[in-house]
């Protein structure tokens, strides 16, 4: 590579040739991406938002600069203030992690032109393959597999149903200008047709600043199996090794592995070199990830992802490197460390997702606010990337990560046992968190035998109607059983989506935050016995928030008559939408909020009286 913008400034410049870096993010990966700068000898420079003046990413970095505001549209997603910023210090290259900016390719653009190096691909690439649609047509000229789908973005529900009619239900309405199951919705059948469109596109617009979505057939029966690659400025192309994401809930993922298990090695080498192509079709740079759905032996192309992914440390584990440091070396302008593709994985690697969610009856709830305590086992083979620390607090605004578990074992079945092992010694204290569902899924006979989908932690494992904490359903307890035979539970549909609902918080009472107990997770979570299900029973309550959160979406209006599990409001939190629903036949009165309005747990949305 030729001279670095910033040389002149006097910069030392580290082993990858570039002197100083800013890093487009915050939470675990720019704390992640900050510490590998360190031991490469770069400078790091922080960005930060109001709400994270004191967040460790902002603490750990050499220079910081203050974007002004708290939502992600004032500051991190604001291209012209990060620009701006990365100008003012000097630095030679911006690095965007993953989310936010980092599959923009007006931001990739806007980083080029203002003579830095952008540590990515370059905007054509990103915006090609950033747009759903385009990435379908690349994928076909590249012979790589595909499930049926749109080939243009769909407005109109009727295109929905036509496409469910020709080609079978479920349908996937998906982003055109996103992933991580951001603007996705499932259309069980043509009735859901509506609802789906209209919660995708909104997504879509409020999380990539683009409301436009496709069509594909969903597949009821597959495993997510995702392919790393890398390519150089020297013409190499590599993939190295897969990863199976198929524990999801709402489409995001909760339990990442390396190697994907149980795949015949032959079709590891066929995903590997269609992803090789579809790569070179596109002059890709840098580190990317192909995503597959596995089903029946045959593999289908998903998304492609032109950044470093959340799930690379298995990676990394199961190979002995640093992707963010290789990221910086093919910024630079040199080589790739390793030039042949698929090398052979040494051991397993599986990674947990720590986030700020209440997994009580599979509702994964939101639930921002303070770490008391995080204590991090010690033992080998374990890591733990994060982006907080003791007395740091989870701020509503962004997304609900607190970190990322991470554990390397000989093979599989000792790298379950060390994961399970390790979630039982981590503590955080301050937050619900997702630990006891980890713990949940690694002790399931159907993950040890590998016999799971992407459907699987949704329609098969069961979760406590007290996982982490009691939590008050506010329904009157000498009501009666419901039809669920789960014990309080009961499975709706919104939008596509499908939840698992202890007929929770519609009616005024204890919320869980409001608990000291449910603010304790750690791996000896508490456990009770749950109450028996119960189903709402008549008389008025006030409809309150179960979280802090946006208003997105009011579903009534005052004088409405309404029936239970009806829903009434969805307010966004953590970047996911949770519908509140009524737990009572009844009419509304007293409307309170209205679309945009920021509430806080325990608010009143309404009054629900009884018919």
């Amino acid at each position: 590579m030729g001279d670095v913008p910033g040389e002149s400034a006097g910069h030392t410049r580290g082993g990858s040739g570039l002197s100083k870096v800013l890093v487009a993010n915050r939470g675990e990966i720019a704390v992640r991406i900050i510490r590998t700068l360190a031991e490469q000898g770069i400078a790091s420079v922080a960005v930060y938002s109001d709400p994270d003046e004191k967040a460790l990413h902002v603490r750990l970095a050499d220079e910081t600069v203050a974007l002004g505001g708290a939502s992600s549209s004032e500051t991190y997603l604001d291209i012209d203030k990060i620009v701006d910023a990365a100008r003012e210090v000097g630095a030679d290259a911006v690095h965007p992690g993953y989310g936010f900016l980092a599959e923009n390719a007006d931001f990739a653009r806007a980083v080029t032109d203002a003579g830095l190096v952008f540590i990515g691909p370059d905007g054509a690439a990103i915006e090609v393959m950033g747009q759903k649609v385009a990435a379908r047509r690349v994928a076909a000229q590249a012979e790589v597999p595909q499930v049926p789908g749109t080939a243009e973005p769909v407005t109109d529900a009727e295109e929905i149903r036509a496409f469910g009619a020709e080609h079978g239900y479920p349908v996937a309405v998906k982003a055109s200008y996103g992933g991580g199951g951001r603007g996705m919705r499932t259309v069980a059948g043509p009735d859901e047709a509506e609802d789906a469109l209209a919660a995708a596109r909104r997504e879509a617009a409020a999380a990539f600043g683009n409301s436009d979505v496709y069509l594909e057939r969903y597949l009821a029966a597959a495993r997510h199996i995702e392919v790393q690659i890398f390519a150089d400025t020297h013409g190499n192309v590599v993939w190295l090794g897969d990863r199976d994401c198929s524990v999801q809930r709402r489409h995001q993922k909760l339990v990442e592995e390396s190697p994907a298990p149980g795949l015949p090695i032959e079709l590891r080498q066929r995903m590997g070199e269609a992803a090789v192509r579809l790569a070179k079709a596109v002059d890709y740079l840098g580190a990317g990830t192909v995503e597959y759905l596995v089903e029946g032996g045959r593999f289908y192309f998903l998304e492609m992802n032109t950044r470093i992914q959340v799930e690379h440390p298995v990676t990394e584990s199961v190979l002995g490197m640093d992707l963010i440091a290789e990221q910086l070396r093919v910024a630079a302008g040199e080589p790739l460390s390793v030039r042949t593709s698929g090398p052979e994985p040494r051991g397993h690697a599986i990674e947990c997702r720590i986030n700020a969610e209440d997994p009580t009856g599979g509702l994964f709830l939101p639930s921002p606010g303070p770490i008391h305590h995080l204590h991090v086992p010690t033992r080998a083979g374990v890591r733990f990337d994060s982006g907080y620390e003791s007395g740091d607090e989870v701020a509503p605004h962004y997304d609900s990560m607190i970190g990322k578990l991470v554990v390397w074992g000989p093979d599989r079945d000792s790298a379950i046992r060390r994961s399970v092992a390790a979630l039982d010694e981590l503590v955080i204290d301050g937050v619900p968190t997702t630990i006891p569902a980890a713990k949940t899924v690694l002790a399931h006979p159907d993950f040890a035998m590998v016999v799971f989908t992407t459907r699987w932690l949704e329609n098969t494992v069961g979760f406590p109607s007290a996982a982490s904490a009691p939590v008050d359903t506010g329904v009157d307890d000498n009501a009666t059983a419901g039809d669920s035979d789960e014990g309080g539970r009961d499975e709706v549909w919104v939008g596509g989506r499908r939840y698992i609902v202890p007929f929770f918080g519609a009616v005024a009472g204890t919320h869980a935050q409001d608990q000291p107990a449910a603010r304790r997770s750690r791996g000896q979570a508490s456990r009770r016995t749950p109450r028996p299900g119960r189903a709402a029973s008549g008389g008025s309550g006030t409809v309150t928030s179960p979280m802090q959160g946006t208003v997105i979406a009011v579903n009534v209006a005052d004088g409405d008559t309404v029936a239970a599990g009806q829903v009434l409001f969805v307010v966004e939190a953590m970047k996911m939408e949770n519908p509140v629903r009524a737990t009572v036949d009844g009419v509304i009165g007293q409307l309170a909020v209205a679309v945009g309005d920021v509430v806080t747990a325990g608010s009143p949305l309404a009054v629900v009286a009884a018919a």
